[in-house]
């Protein structure tokens, strides 16, 4: 099966974008990538978003000296088992987006870009954004492309949360939604960002938030990478291929010091409160027109599996057409991606019946 490979990061570029408390962002930029040839009646593209703290790398290996920023070289996106040539989300037959949420440190607006007001990145001067702000943002991207209406929007964890935003906020402009490892709001509220903050605030570098210049504040997030990875169950996928335990905690913490390197603390706090705040649950008649299906993981510690019968039934009885999947994985808040053939022929007929 042939590879999608030498794949380009680009940047979408507009102005004036406002947000929901009324701010405006005099330049909104997007870092997206984009796999597949998009049709001349331009009606088989599909939106892939992605969670909390990933990027807009989403299949194929990326072009020597062209990754977006925090987007390594040559390694394979997030849902490359789902997205290419012959695979769920078939490139052969769709033209596949992939964009980096506003508010992200991989490349579109936040807090570690610039103010073009003030020459300076925004930092902790960053405004508060929605979940709703994000897909907005996003439906600015789809409509430069000259695309009247997309097949579906898919994406685990946040990226779920944004897939069930998109039906929330433009009913019937996607055919349906594929979201993974996520729920139709947030399981945590708030609570967690004050948690986070302190955290963040802790690193001898923090300088009121202002640590752009003096060494940024690589310790913490490290440390806060690390407890992710182990969280969201990467132990599990590493020890497929290593099995002694403390192989892989190192493992994991060079991925999380190299992390560190590119991503913004501003950036997790950023989101954090934007998936604090989700919620469409008292708006599952807007998803009427939209297909829905909703995949979980059973050993995921971040959406306990009990809720999702409720979430289903309520869609269910407010007239949403959802099909349910529970994954029999080991590898928790990771499955959808790093067990991807459990239900790559489910995702498949999912879109081809759309």
């Amino acid at each position: 099966m042939p590879a999608l490979t030498d794949i380009e990061s680009k940047i979408f570029t507009s102005k004036d974008f406002q947000l929901e408390n009324g701010q405006v962002l005099p330049v909104l930029e997007l870092a997206y990538e984009t796999y597949g040839t998009l049709s001349a009646e331009r009606d088989n593209a599909v939106l892939a978003v992605h969670g909390y703290t990933s990027s807009h790398h989403a299949a194929g290996k990326n072009a020597t000296g062209k990754q977006g920023r925090g987007v390594a070289e040559g390694t394979a996106g997030w849902f490359d088992g789902l997205i290419g040539p012959g695979k769920a989300v078939d490139t052969d037959k769709y033209f596949v987006i992939s964009v980096n949420a506003l508010g992200s440190a991989h490349g579109s607006t936040g807090p570690n870009t610039t103010d073009p007001r003030t020459g300076k990145p925004y930092g902790p001067t960053f405004p508060e954004i929605t979940m709703r702000d994000i897909v907005a943002s996003q439906k600015r991207l789809v409509d430069s492309l000259g695309i009247p209406g997309l097949v579906a929007v898919i994406g685990p964890s946040m990226g779920g949360f944004q897939s069930f935003q998109w039906a929330a906020s433009y009913p019937g402009f996607m055919k349906g939604i594929a979201a993974s490892v996520t729920a139709p709001r947030s399981p945590g509220g708030l609570e967690q960002l004050q948690t986070l903050q302190k955290r963040l605030a802790s690193d001898p570098n923090w300088n009121d938030g202002w640590y752009y210049e003096n060494g940024g504040i690589k310790k913490v997030l490290a440390e806060i990478r690390f407890d992710t990875l182990s969280n969201y169950g990467q132990n599990e996928i590493l020890a497929e291929t290593i099995a002694d335990p403390e192989k892989r905690k190192e493992a994991m913490r060079a991925n999380a010091r190299a992390w560190a390197e590119v991503y913004d603390g501003h950036s997790l706090v950023a989101l954090r409160r934007a998936i604090g705040s989700f919620d469409i649950t008292k708006e599952y008649d807007k998803l009427k027109g939209t297909k829905v299906l909703y995949v979980n993981s059973k050993t995921d510690k971040l959406f306990d599996i009990a809720d999702c019968p409720a979430y289903v039934s309520d869609m269910r009885k407010a007239g949403v057409d959802i099909t349910y999947v529970e994954l029999p994985s080991n590898k928790g808040h990771m499955a959808s991606h790093a067990d991807a053939a459990m239900w790559a022929p489910i995702l498949a007929a999912f879109i081809k019946g759309l």
